[in-house]
């Protein structure tokens, strides 16, 4: 299972950096192209710092990676990162739907 394959710590990570909707936009935004932090930054109504911050949470969880070139950083989209989320996601789906199958039987009176 992919739960296996990443840490607890990488795992809060890639949630934490999923739960936020600007940073779910600026992947969106990277994975289609690669964008300028100061780019990205045009884009939203907070400072360039806070985008900064955002990208660096994306960073940290393997989301998104920065390249410099000359004097700006490129951030760019990590589709296996990426690929990697939504297999967590449906290992915890498999899960859930074995617990709900798991009570449909405990609960069909025509399993005894």
């Amino acid at each position: 299972m992919v739960v296996d394959e990443l840490s607890e710590a990488q795992v809060d990570r890639i949630f934490q950096a999923l739960a936020d909707a600007t940073r779910r936009d600026i992947v969106a935004r990277v994975i289609e192209r690669e964008q300028s932090v100061s780019a990205l930054a045009l884009s939203y109504a907070m400072s360039f710092a806070a985008v900064q911050k955002h990208v660096a949470v994306l960073e940290q969880a393997m989301l998104v990676r920065k390249e410099k070139r000359g004097r700006e950083q490129i951030v760019h989209g990590n589709p296996e990162a990426l690929r990697r989320a939504a297999r967590l996601l449906d290992a915890y789906e498999d899960l859930w739907r074995q617990r709900i199958s798991s009570i449909d039987a405990l609960l069909d009176p025509t399993e005894k």
